[in-house]
């Protein structure tokens, strides 16, 4: 229908040359607006093109129309692009360009130019002040990126400036606290809304619902979803996919089905984010069988899957060691021509490794270089623990070191997997000199990196270094000194025991045991006793506490 009215105009448009009526430079813009609304780009541009042909040169609101057509095309590089042509003329951005150009860098990930671009309107002197729709794309690019305390910073600003807070302002920053789970901010911003005179809509009843599902609330969820009927309003798409999600997540698969037959009985059809949410549930819920018959939902409603939702089948058949399935559907997507992502390979990497399928791992390796996906840390994780398996550590070296060299820096998980390669290999003193690597680059390491150094370290005879790492890192003790006898009641005084989690336990046994084997009974004694009395002199230590796991571990 669009498209008809697109042809009219245009068609009106030729008219007005063929009697010669020359079209104004407000003919102009009129036309490609009309172009533009619909996220006809590359009709809007040629129209601008055919404007400067007859001499009429574009303005600034020519230029802010042509690029919102690209931004509503999504194409957000092109409109990028035209804003740099914009510099070099004589025409100044005004405060709609701006909103537009970081609306574009937000949806490219380009955080950093986009608060940039902000902080500059908001200089003393600047020409172009921001305005709410300003604001909102920062509280957006923030919540983006996972920063979600500068959403209330900026959003408070909004405050400080003395402009009014907008529906859609509010609804970014609830979307913000939902994306998290933060249930309880989200709240109180939905009730702040209210209270500043605005009647939420269904995007704010959307986002507290998410919240809740987010929080592992279900039951509260579905309590949000049925006060957007109770307020005359309508549940769009996202609202059920948002509640399905919520059932999901829980584990409450039937619950996630019955909404999908609910909200088609309510003349919402399913789509592509209802199958993938649906899909991903199966696989939390081990249900082979429901993602064969979500599967098969999406085929009979006509359902084409995109790459979420390959991935998401991908992820829920190795979840339930279903590997052939996975591989096969791999398969079906590229014949349907939907190009996989790093998401989708660091899925048939890391699942296959989990398998120990590793030659196939490195297969899917192969296929994802053919098609140049960049790596993200979790593929170069995988890939490090694959090569490891097979005992290939100059390849897993090889890999960590070209990790480096990208912006894709080493995490806690990489350092892992890197040591506990080392650990494979024996070798104690590559993997202590990574593990002070990682110290100098300030990673603060997790309780499976300690088991996977504890192990290296032990595998190489070296129960020493752990008692001292144990004391620099700072695990602290739990001191139980005290038991009462069973018939008399008396106390006694019996070892110290280090209780810490039960994930570095056994390797600390082990420590113990190797430090008996190579130093010697007596000198182990001495050891362990002045390590005891270390302990006893920790700060805050108590010696008369019992039991209990040490907190906070490291």
């Amino acid at each position: 229908m669009w498209m008809i009215f697109i042809l009219n105009v245009i068609a009106l448009f030729f008219s007005m040359l063929l009697v010669q009526i020359p079209p104004s430079r407000t003919t102009y813009n009129n036309l490609i607006s009309a172009c533009g609304s619909g996220g006809h780009w590359k009709e809007a541009l040629e129209i601008c093109k055919k404007m400067t042909e007859n001499g009429v040169g574009p303005d600034l609101v020519t230029h802010n129309i042509i690029l919102s057509a690209f931004k509503r095309g999504a194409q957000y590089s092109k409109a990028l692009a035209y804003f740099d042509l914009m510099k070099e003329t004589n025409i100044c951005p005004d405060t709609i360009t701006f909103n537009i150009v970081i609306h574009c860098l937000v949806k490219l990930g380009q955080f950093g130019k986009a608060v940039d671009i902000f902080n500059s309107m908001r200089e003393k002197g600047a020409k172009c002040q921001p305005d709410i729709v300003t604001f909102t794309c920062i509280i957006h690019a923030y919540s983006t990126c996972g920063q979600i305390e500068n959403c209330k910073v900026v959003f408070d600003m909004i405050l400080a400036e003395g402009l009014k807070p907008n529906i859609v302002a509010y609804n970014a920053l609830i979307g913000a606290y939902a994306s998290n789970g933060m249930h309880t901010e989200a709240l109180a911003t939905f009730n702040l809304l209210k209270h500043a005179g605005l009647r939420p809509d269904v995007v704010s009843y959307t986002s507290l619902l998410n919240a809740y599902g987010r929080s592992g609330q279900p039951e509260k969820a579905k309590g949000v979803f049925d006060m957007i009927k109770q307020n005359s309003l309508r549940p769009n798409i996202v609202s059920y996919n948002a509640l399905i999600d919520a059932y999901g997540s829980s584990g409450l698969l039937a619950e996630a089905i019955g909404m999908l037959h609910a909200m088609e009985e309510d003349g919402v059809q399913a789509d592509v984010v209802s199958i993938s949410t649906l899909l991903a549930a199966c696989g939390r819920c081990s249900q082979i069988v429901n993602i064969d018959s979500v599967l098969s939902a999406a085929r009979s409603r006509r359902i084409k899957l995109n790459t979420v939702a390959y991935n998401s089948a991908i992820g829920s058949y190795m979840s339930v060691e279903e590997y052939d399935k996975a591989v096969s559907l791999y398969r079906s997507m590229r014949e349907d021509n939907i190009k996989p992502d790093s998401i989708t390979f660091n899925i048939l990497i890391s699942g296959s490794c989990k398998l120990k399928k590793y030659a196939e791992s490195l297969q899917f390796l192969d296929e994802m270089m053919d098609l140049n996906i960049p790596f993200s840390k979790e593929v170069y994780s995988s890939l490090i623990h694959s090569y490891s398996k097979q005992g290939q550590l100059t390849e897993a070296e090889c890999i960590f070191n070209m990790m480096k060299g990208t912006d894709c820096s080493p995490d806690v998980i990489t350092y892992t997997s890197m040591i506990h390669a080392y650990s494979i290999a024996g070798n104690w003193m590559k993997a202590w000199e990574l593990f002070e690597d990682m110290e100098r680059n300030n990673i603060q390491p997790d309780p499976i990196l300690c088991s996977s150094l504890m192990e290296a370290l032990n595998t190489g005879c070296q129960p020493e270094k752990v008692l001292q790492w144990m004391e620099d890192a700072g695990i602290q003790p739990t001191l139980n000194m005290k038991r009462k006898k069973s018939k008399r009641k008396e106390e006694e005084e019996i070892p110290l025991l280090f209780l810490i989690r039960e994930r570095l336990w056994d390797e600390i046994t082990v420590c113990h045991v190797e430090m008996m084997q190579t130093l010697g009974l007596s000198k182990s004694v001495e050891l362990l006793n002045a390590h005891r009395q270390k302990m006893r002199n920790w700060k805050g230590s108590n010696p008369d506490t019992g039991g209990g796991y040490a907190k906070p571990l490291i």
